[in-house]
């Protein structure tokens, strides 16, 4: 069976919770016999790869806009997987579900990921949120078969569109955690081992890195006051964003001004270094679908202090983990609680969120459709 997958900026190596979703589960689909094919947009990519781990791979141009990129890349993209003869076209994210009757129409059967409504993100105007919740409608009315990575998703297409049929929870994954020390990075950051607060994510504005920069500028301020050792605590960031703009520009000012570490984009083994010797992990987001980043932390037995959204509620963290959303008093206080316990390991149930589990489970799709 061809299977040709678009929505995802392209793998490997690329920032974003769709590409590591589909970087993680398509080359466990060609181990699996299946020949597949990751249709990428060439502004992202910096290899000359046309293979990468049995999955082929192809390069379309698109405009590096956020408004228009995806949709003009998914149109080009359907058209490429039409003259390539896909059997199966698996469609990633909303945005680019605003064509699943365009290759309903070219004769594909249409597999489409639901990864959340991106319309609640705080960077898209009412036009482009108006056009996510309309191609939502599309790939939820018209797909063979939606997968959603989150009950809270499951749901949320039940009641907007009466969909239950051919609807499949598949969670996200994370894969076997490499734990590791890099000394020399460490020392190029700065940092001491179980010393600092990690934050990894892309820097947009529904991820709340302002006020996690906040909270532990108040949490650190407190501590100086009281002398208490945890006031060598430091925060890393890590990650950057896919279009510089107000925002971002303004997040990277507000971290250099309170002392937070910025490592930029990273991955391999400087990424679960500092996995491996976290005080703990926070995500403050006012929107997610299922994160990865989440799930990737908790692999790793670190403590984790979340905003309390749906989405990272599903997770099932004991109470005291969450915080109000949005509220920086609450997330300083979360903090400060967190680096005075001791620093032990924490047994998180992963079961349902392996990879390997996840592919058995999107063959059962793949073979619906054969």
């Amino acid at each position: 069976m061809k299977i040709v997958v678009t929505g995802t900026r392209g793998i490997p190596n690329i920032m974003g919770g769709v590409e590591t979703h589909c970087e993680e589960l398509f080359p466990r689909m060609a181990r699996r016999g299946f020949d597949v094919t990751v249709i990428r947009r060439s502004n992202y990519v910096k290899d000359n790869l046309t293979e990468w781990n049995g999955v082929r791979l192809v390069d379309i141009e698109s405009p590096k806009k956020k408004s228009f990129e995806a949709i003009i890349h998914t149109f080009r993209a359907i058209n490429r997987a039409k003259r390539l003869g896909a059997d199966v076209l698996h469609i990633h994210a909303i945005g680019p579900a605003l064509l699943v009757p365009y290759a309903k129409m070219l004769g594909m059967r249409v597999v489409f990921t639901h990864h959340g409504p991106d319309y609640d993100r705080d960077k898209w105007g009412l036009a482009a949120k108006t056009m996510l919740k309309f191609g939502e409608r599309l790939g939820c009315m018209f797909a063979d078969e939606v997968i959603v990575i989150s009950d809270v998703i499951r749901n949320l297409i039940k009641r907007k569109y009466n969909r239950t049929q051919h609807v499949h929870l598949i969670y996200n994954g994370v894969s076997q955690p490499e734990m590791c020390d890099y000394p020399e990075y460490f020392q190029e950051l700065g940092i001491e081992k179980g010393k600092y607060i990690l934050g990894m994510c892309r820097f947009v504005p529904e991820k709340n890195l302002h006020h996690l920069i906040s909270a532990f500028a108040k949490m650190k301020n407190e501590e100086l006051r009281m002398k208490n050792a945890a006031s060598d605590i430091k925060l890393v960031l890590a990650g950057d964003t896919d279009f510089e703009d107000d925002y971002s520009r303004g997040l990277k000012e507000l971290a250099r001004k309170n002392g937070v570490v910025l490592t930029g984009f990273i991955k391999g083994r400087k990424l679960h270094s500092l996995l491996t010797n976290c005080r703990c992990y926070c995500l403050p987001s006012s929107h997610e679908g299922l994160p990865i980043a989440l799930l990737e932390a908790m692999s790793y037995s670190v403590p984790v202090i979340v905003s309390d959204i749906p989405a990272n509620k599903e997770v099932g963290l004991p109470e005291e983990d969450y915080f109000p959303v949005g509220n920086v008093e609450a997330l300083a206080e979360r903090l400060s609680n967190v680096i005075k316990r001791p620093l032990t390991p924490v047994p998180y149930d992963m079961a349902k969120y392996d990879w390997e589990k996840i592919a058995d489970q999107l063959t059962g799709v793949y073979r619906l459709l054969s």
